[in-house]
């Protein structure tokens, strides 16, 4: 959500930032909404001011013996009285469509964030580790991996396309390479592991921004609530209408669960593999923190998430997002791309991004200086520390043999209880 007062103090700059995400100005529609709505709540409230004294002045002309007074005021006041509800209603409506408006807009993009219009345009910052040069022609996972475990056939037969089931080591492989997640974010860099609901209610989707712009890349269960995309919806709403104590900050939260997608805007891509499903696990990292602090702790998620890349060996590239590939409450984001050799190229396999106090104003989620008497918004972050299915299969496919075999990563050695190699069955 977007500080009203801004907008009307700076018009021109906040169409300016718009316009760097490809957007329309939109400042003068605001502020007429926001305009008419303050003009209904002073009419309002100047009208309930004129009926309390009118009251009182009733009771001053019938103890003078003032009927004719006392009769107009009385007709005053019954006509006062008939317009206030209609008067609250009108401001309320306007209210509610200044909030429509402001809440469909996305955040706006940080001054070092590049422009552009898509992927394209992103900027390489960072690139670790050297591709492998195979001997053989190195093969798709979606190829070697039913060998190995992987049941497409068995989860579309259970569910439907975009499911898949994983059997014995292959699920081993997948339940270390969690756990050693999880183990290194809360062990080596200090977050807090969460256990956190997997449904939600419509206010922790809007707090984070994707309710009402994205209802229809999730799944929603007859009750009415909603299956979680990704843990950052249930860890950064656990201080939605708080006032945080400065002394606990930052809150650095981590939480590895299953995430939904109905991925209703990806149509046709990859189809075939492991790469996007409908249910998938991930280890969420979230940070709520100072304003002044949040720029600091974006570098510090990005490094937490490379270090899992880096202990696997596997190669990657750190992309800084573009103005126009960047997520709707982002101001600033930056991606990891895995090495996958059947592509012969990097894909995503982390987004971290600093919200700044976006999504804590759709929450109302605040903290108070030490000192002092007026309440701030906090900033929040997220990133995936990381996706477990796409390390899957980035492990799959950087570390398979001629022979479809896979060796097991070093760092993984402590959870797979003494296998060093997955074998075709």
């Amino acid at each position: 959500m977007h500080d009203i007062r801004f907008i009307r103090e700076n018009p021109a700059a906040f169409d300016a930032a718009l316009g760097r995400r490809g957007l329309s100005p939109m400042s003068a529609d605001i502020i007429t909404l926001d305009e008419k709505s303050r003009a209904l709540k002073t009419e309002w409230q100047q009208a309930q001011a004129r009926r309390n004294e009118a009251s009182k002045a009733i009771g001053q002309a019938m103890a003078a013996k003032d009927s004719a007074t006392a009769d107009a005021l009385k007709a005053e006041v019954a006509e006062l009285k008939d317009r206030m509800p209609a008067l609250e209603g009108e401001e309320r409506a306007a209210g509610e469509q200044l909030t429509a408006l402001l809440s469909a807009i996305p955040n706006v993009p940080a001054q070092d964030v590049p422009d552009g219009t898509d992927e394209v345009d992103n900027v390489e910052v960072a690139r670790w580790g050297t591709p492998r040069a195979f001997a053989f022609p190195p093969q798709d996972h979606a190829d070697f991996g039913p060998a190995l475990g992987l049941d497409f056939e068995g989860g579309a037969a259970l569910s439907g396309a975009r499911f898949t089931a994983l059997r014995g080591q292959m699920a081993r492989l997948h339940r270390a390479l969690a756990q050693f997640m999880l183990d290194q974010q809360t062990v080596a860099n200090g977050y807090e592991e969460t256990i956190v609901p997997l449904l939600v209610k419509d206010a922790a989707l809007f707090g984070t921004g994707q309710l009402p712009k994205f209802a229809e890349d999730l799944f929603k269960t007859t009750d009415g609530r909603w299956l979680i995309p990704t843990a950052e919806v249930s860890l950064t709403n656990l201080v939605a209408d708080q006032i945080v104590p400065e002394e606990r900050l930052p809150l650095r939260l981590t939480a590895l669960t299953p995430c939904f997608r109905s991925e209703a805007g990806s149509a046709g891509r990859d189809t075939r593999g492991f790469i996007r499903q409908h249910q998938f696990e991930k280890v969420e990292l979230v940070t709520i923190c100072r304003p002044e602090e949040s720029e600091a702790e974006h570098e510090r998620m990005v490094a937490a998430a490379e270090g899992i890349l880096q202990a696997l060996a596997l190669p990657y590239r750190k992309m800084l997002l573009c103005t126009g590939d960047m997520g709707f409450g982002a101001r600033k984001t930056y991606d990891l791309e895995v090495w996958l050799p059947s592509q012969d190229t990097y894909r995503e396999i982390s987004s971290v991004s600093n919200c700044g106090d976006f999504q804590a104003r759709r929450m109302n989620a605040r903290m108070r200086p030490d000192g002092g008497k007026q309440t701030v918004f906090l900033h929040t972050l997220n990133g995936s520390g990381l996706a477990v299915g796409r390390t899957l299969v980035a492990v799959l496919e950087n570390c398979q043999q001629a022979d479809g075999s896979v060796v097991i990563p070093d760092a993984l050695a402590p959870y797979m209880g003494g296998v060093t190699k997955l074998e075709p069955r």
